[in-house]
């Protein structure tokens, strides 16, 4: 989980951010860096290597359970794993224990090496066929009892002797390709692995991995510069996946050439913008949302009688039962609205007393009349008497029938 965990952030860190500005393909000097150590692996091996470069992380997956199965390699460790959903590819380097620890050791540069495969693959290819005339001019690269090496169409092709017996070469780059001519971009090196023995100055062999007929299924048009399908093994064949309980339709290996699948990148960030939006459709624009429909508001009627009708019910529990629906949904008996007892034909009237309605009237004095006193005072109006004005006790004089 830990390693699992480190690898995570290593591709974190190397990844760009979604909106990243354009970045420039990589440069000759750092292909001739990236690809110096594989360049030299049989045809076969080589374009399944560059395959599995592009699935960095399910390489580390690989590679954990290889190492949790030590001494597994060939056919029995792929179909060993055949219930596993990584890439084709990536099970195929199963069967080289050492070489897929290597890769994930050097996770930095699987990942470099994939997107420079997935972005510049013809310039990859030629730059393959580069390094192999530098070692065959410097006297590295040659046929023996392990490899076939072959010119074909101006192209060099490296093949495994016997198809049924693969052996994985180690070599110092720094040595097979002659005096290095990029001093500031040195080729990745590791160390060779254990049990390799010696068999000419930079080159180290070790035991041969016994594999199936037809056990690779990829290969390099070099005419073409691009890798190719060439058959489907039977334990290759990928089947549907579920995941997160939803089924992944894997992309099928067909026979041309290699299709990159983005569903076993598992969200590893693509170099460049251009791989982004090559491999990973934007999602769709959603539609705008249509505006609500407005509420339908009571009529004003049901408004006012809910409240009673809420008094009822509360009423009408605390009493310990509850009143059908239609009683409880009518509406309370008001003076207004209760019915009127209609009389009888021929029946006598009740007498109705008729209360006379107070008006105030002006009032006189001396002849003159006075206006009525105005709602709402509490002085009454002075009046002139004798040349003086009479103030507010002429009101309790009217009153009382005398003067103070």
């Amino acid at each position: 989980m830990r390693k699992l965990f480190i690898a995570l952030i290593v591709l974190a860190v190397a990844a760009p951010p979604a909106l990243a500005q354009e970045r420039t393909p990589y440069s000759q000097a750092e292909l001739d860096q990236m690809l110096a150590p594989v360049a030299l692996y049989p045809d076969a091996l080589l374009s399944q290597v560059l395959m599995a470069s592009t699935y960095p992380l399910e390489v580390v997956e690989a590679a954990r359970w290889s190492r949790a199965r030590p001494g597994l390699q060939g056919d029995d460790a792929v179909r060993a794993a055949g219930d596993r959903d990584w890439d084709p590819s990536v099970k195929s380097l199963l069967a080289f224990p050492k070489l897929l620890a290597r890769m994930d050791e050097q996770l930095d540069w699987t990942k470099r090496l994939g997107d420079a495969f997935l972005e510049q693959e013809p310039h990859v290819m030629e730059t393959i066929q580069q390094l192999r005339r530098r070692a065959r001019a410097a006297g590295q690269l040659a046929p023996d009892e392990r490899l076939h090496v072959a010119d074909d169409g101006g192209s060099i092709v490296i093949e495994p002797a016997n198809p049924q017996v693969v052996y994985v070469p180690y070599y110092d780059p720094l040595i097979v390709y002659g005096s290095w001519w990029w001093p500031a971009y040195p080729p990745v090196v590791w160390a060779p692995w254990h049990g390799y023995v010696v068999y000419r100055p930079g080159v180290w062999w070790g035991a041969g991995v016994n594999i199936s007929a037809g056990f690779f299924f990829g290969s390099v048009a070099w005419s073409q510069r691009h890798v190719t399908v060439v058959r489907v093994s039977p334990y290759y064949v990928r089947r549907p996946v579920v995941r997160r309980d939803a089924v992944v339709q894997q992309r099928p290996v067909v026979v041309g050439r290699w299709q990159h699948d983005p569903n076993h990148r598992r969200g590893v960030v693509y170099r460049s913008p251009e791989l982004q939006r090559r491999f990973v459709p934007a999602a769709p624009a959603r539609a705008p949302r249509a505006a609500p429909l407005p509420r339908a508001q009571p009529p004003a009627e049901r408004r006012e009688q809910r409240p009673e009708i809420r008094r009822d019910e509360r009423r009408d529990e605390r009493r310990g039962h509850a009143m059908p629906p239609a009683f409880r949904a009518s509406p309370p008996v008001t003076a207004e609205t209760r019915p009127r007892a209609q009389p009888k034909p021929g029946a006598q009237q009740p007498h109705q007393e008729v209360r006379p309605q107070f008006r105030a009237q002006p009032r006189e004095r001396g002849g003159e009349r006075m206006p009525p006193r105005e709602r709402g005072g509490n002085r009454a109006q002075p009046r002139e008497r004798g040349g003086e004005r009479d103030g507010g006790w002429m009101r309790h004089a009217d009153r009382t029938g005398r003067r103070g």
